[in-house]
């Protein structure tokens, strides 16, 4: 008897993972924003991944939760690396232009041509149809326009805006701007160009 539970030890400890979740959930993030979440099949997310149906649903659960998980993690990346140019001690416009040379270094960082938001590639089609990823997108678009807003806010106040400039309006211009800047990016427009653009909706906000 004695042989036996020692035998069996080794088991019950179980299998080492032979993939790191952070790293799989990663390149499943490629995998959508290459071809979007319709168009991106489990076969593409084993694939990318490297791991088996069971081990992805074990891992992350079906398809639609690993596809909320990416959006959620992109959200996360975005709002922090706004949140960190807006917070730098620095003068509105060059704060804004830290927010879009930001985003233009996600939507240019894939392999060949530029990917632009995964956000506002991959998303926005599922919206009409799908409650929870409308949701996640409704929360996105607003957590951009308060943090726009609360730092146009502090522009008034120290008087880099005018007195009576709108804040939350002003906010959804800013938004506006590096949405449409990532749609451009997806079909084709160059980096060059499309910095210029954010550039010229900097002085427009800021009059």
């Amino acid at each position: 008897m004695v042989q036996k539970n020692s035998e069996k030890q080794p088991g019950a400890r179980g299998r080492p993972r032979a993939y790191e979740p952070e790293v799989a959930l990663k390149q499943a993030t490629e995998a959508f924003w290459r071809t979007g979440y319709g168009g991106t099949s489990l076969g593409d997310i084993t694939a990318a991944t490297g791991m088996n149906k069971p081990s992805l649903y074990a891992a992350f659960g079906d398809k639609h939760a690993l596809y909320l998980e990416a959006l959620s993690q992109y959200l996360q990346m975005a709002f922090a690396s706004m949140r960190e140019a807006l917070a730098a001690d620095l003068p509105l416009e060059k704060a804004l232009m830290h927010v879009y040379d930001g985003a233009l270094a996600i939507y240019f960082a894939g392999n060949g041509r530029a990917r632009g938001c995964f956000m506002i590639g991959t998303a926005v089609t599922e919206t009409l149809e799908d409650r929870e990823i409308r949701a996640s997108v409704t929360a996105g678009v607003q957590s951009f326009d308060a943090d726009f807003e609360a730092r146009f806010r502090l522009a008034r106040k120290n008087g880099e805006l005018k007195k009576d400039a709108d804040p939350a309006a002003l906010a959804v211009l800013a938004t506006a701007t590096m949405h449409t800047i990532a749609i451009r990016a997806r079909a084709g427009t160059s980096r060059a160009e499309l910095r210029e653009l954010a550039r010229k909706a900097v002085q427009v906000i800021c009059g």
